[in-house]
């Protein structure tokens, strides 16, 4: 009876050397993506078991199974574009991808695919080959066009989730080159709240958004939908009367400074004691406020996106970036009186805290489980999809 092949970080060269001699060796494989944190694909889960009974049933030896730690084989994860657990890639003695699944929680459908990748003929005359010339070449262009419209719907998307959207190298708290940094000190310095996408993340929105808008380079800047431009239009812009904000009609997004108090003076001498109490309590929660609605997608955690400093805000992080959508992040551990306030501001005790549109999702718990009912998707995308 034969077991998987366990891979982490001390065995991912060794795996990936033996998954290159799969071609050569006519073997085919299972990758079977897994995490420790996550209970349906961890050790003794349905996933998990399943994976295991597969490989003791496969007594011919003609598919060799591995179970890959994700977290700690970011190679092989990376090379299979794998963003989410469980992901299971069935993969033809030649190395190509038979199917794949990708999250859910379908158990069943991993024996499905199994038995067909058994079935499947070894060679690359594949009973799936077309059976005429006109199949051929008409396949691959639907196959092209439909990925096309795919990416450009989903270019759309992140264009229109946020009225000032931002597409750069990196992260407003970690800009990767210095134009970036630029274009992120303009709107910061014009107390603008907008949203922002990593292009570095995702080559496909990297190299889609220069198509799309027909524009070359980084950073791009697009307002209620629209391409403004890139670096040197912004500087352009902010040298006219009234800056970005006036140029761009952007009054609306402007970020208050602290509230001041409204109270004449004969207010504040009657209450003199009580004001001072009461009137740094809403300013907090006016910041709080703007805080929370700064993007569509607000997270509040431990660390930035890029760094996160617990275990709780990377996992939380890493489910936001298998989505692919535009999200924006505060580290709580730079400002403690955010970090106090938010937790009764909301009364939710713990972080990460997640917010869409305004309203507070949850934690981790709350998030990994609507991942796995597949309602995050939904909220996330508010009802769109690729």
């Amino acid at each position: 009876m034969s077991s998987p092949v366990d891979i982490n970080n001390d065995t991912e060269a060794q795996a990936a050397s033996l998954l290159a001699a799969s071609p050569s060796s006519g073997e085919k494989s299972v990758l079977f993506f897994w995490a420790e944190w996550h209970a349906p694909s961890a050790s003794g889960g349905p996933f998990d078991m399943v994976v295991k009974a597969l490989a003791g049933q496969n007594s011919g030896g003609d598919v060799k199974i591995y179970r890959v730690l994700a977290e700690e084989a970011p190679t092989l994860s990376q090379m299979h574009n794998v963003t989410t657990v469980p992901t299971i890639i069935f993969l033809n003695s030649d190395g190509t991808t038979v199917e794949r699944i990708d999250g859910g929680e379908d158990v069943a459908r991993v024996t499905q695919c199994f038995s067909r990748l058994v079935s499947t003929p070894s060679s690359s005359s594949s009973t799936f080959a077309p059976t005429t010339t006109t199949t051929t070449a008409q396949q691959p262009n639907r196959k092209e066009e439909k990925e096309e419209q795919t990416l450009n719907n989903r270019l759309q998307s992140l264009i229109t989730s946020s009225p000032i959207m931002l597409f750069l190298k990196g992260t407003p708290n970690a800009p990767k080159c210095g134009f970036s940094r630029q274009a992120i000190e303009m709107l910061t310095g014009s107390n603008l709240t907008f949203g922002y996408f990593n292009i570095l993340e995702d080559d496909a929105v990297r190299q889609g958004l220069k198509s799309y808008s027909d524009w070359p380079t980084y950073p791009q800047l697009y307002v209620k939908g629209e391409l403004v431009g890139g670096l040197d239009i912004m500087k352009e812009l902010m040298e006219e009367e009234g800056g970005l904000v006036e140029q761009l009609e952007l009054g609306d997004y402007v970020i208050s400074s602290t509230v001041a108090s409204t109270l004449s003076d004969q207010q504040q001498q009657q209450t003199n004691d009580t004001t001072t109490t009461s009137a740094a309590s809403p300013s907090l929660n006016d910041k709080l406020k703007q805080l929370i609605t700064r993007h569509r997608i607000m997270l509040f955690m431990k660390g930035i996106p890029s760094s996160p400093k617990c275990g709780f805000s990377r996992q939380i992080v890493e489910i936001l970036d298998s989505h692919h959508v535009s999200y924006d992040a505060f580290n709580i551990l730079e400002d403690e009186e955010v970090r106090q306030g938010l937790k009764e501001y909301s009364d939710w005790p713990t972080y990460p805290q997640l917010y869409v549109e305004g309203d507070l999702v949850g934690g981790l718990d709350i998030v990994r489980e609507m991942e796995e009912s597949g309602d995050l998707k939904d909220l996330l995308t508010g009802g769109l999809s690729d």
